[in-house]
């Protein structure tokens, strides 16, 4: 078995935050001015393009060191279905290919981020409800 050099936990932070991220819509009521309460918050699942979870969730990953940023994507490759952990040390080659200060971007850009990741992370034998 491959050795992670991520945490589990901070992977599931990551995870968690990209589930809120995942689930936002477009902008259904973009001159919306009245109370969230009297919208039936729906207000908050759209994204308004300056959102608290992305900024959140960029910084986080941003903060990450090099080594763990290469295995975040590794691992969200992996759960994409890119490699198998047989190709792991691939997965962390390509990975630290597109790993730069862009990080952040390109993760946020993958559809079902967090599905990947906690995929990703099952076939390390983890898992978010340890």
């Amino acid at each position: 078995m491959p050795e992670l050099l991520i945490s589990s936990e901070k992977v599931c932070a990551i995870i968690s935050m990209a589930r809120q991220f995942d689930n936002k819509v477009e902008q259904s009521d973009p001159d919306s001015g009245s109370n969230a309460s009297d919208d039936a918050m729906v207000d908050v699942m759209e994204d308004s393009g300056d959102d608290a979870v992305q900024h959140e969730l960029t910084s986080y990953i941003h903060d990450l060191n090099r080594d763990e940023k290469i295995d975040l994507v590794a691992l969200a490759m992996l759960g994409r279905g890119d490699g198998t952990l047989a190709e792991w040390t691939r997965l962390q080659e390509d990975a630290a290919v597109s790993q730069n200060n862009r990080t952040p971007a390109l993760l946020l850009a993958m559809p079902l981020l967090s599905d990947n990741l906690e995929e990703g992370l099952s076939l390390f034998g983890l898992s978010c409800e340890d």
